[in-house]
């Protein structure tokens, strides 16, 4: 039986953010499957549609913050294993000490949203060869 690609979820509101993501995704494996949503709502909408196997999340979203989401992620019984990385252009201490109870696996910049970095989480997730 083959193993089925892992699916990123991408929580981001910013058109050029999502496509700039996207590129570096893209460059990483070609099989790797991604999902966009711009809205924490958006997010949860896919989180039940199928399984989500790593999210990288923006912190300051539409409608809410993704910090809080987070923490949302690791108390619901089904979404708390999905690996969730941080990605926000002006991470706080706030969101720090949120995103640390939540068991956020890494608190990127956007700058530091690389192929190589995501690359690195999907392979220390077991997630990519």
């Amino acid at each position: 039986m083959t193993q089925s690609a892992p699916i990123c979820l991408v929580v981001e509101d910013t058109d050029f953010d999502r496509m700039i993501m996207q590129r570096k995704l893209a460059a990483i494996d070609k099989s790797l499957q991604v999902r966009f949503a711009a809205t924490l709502a958006e997010a949860r909408q896919c989180l039940y549609e199928e399984p989500i196997s790593i999210i990288f999340l923006d912190n300051s979203l539409p409608d809410g913050k993704g910090a809080n989401f987070a923490l949302e992620l690791s108390a619901h019984r089904g979404w708390s294993q999905i690996p969730v990385v941080m990605v926000s252009d002006w991470p706080s201490p706030f969101m720090s000490a949120k995103a640390e109870a939540a068991n956020v696996v890494a608190i990127w910049t956007k700058t530091e949203f690389t192929a190589l970095t995501v690359a690195e989480v999907l392979r220390s997730r077991g997630l990519m060869v």
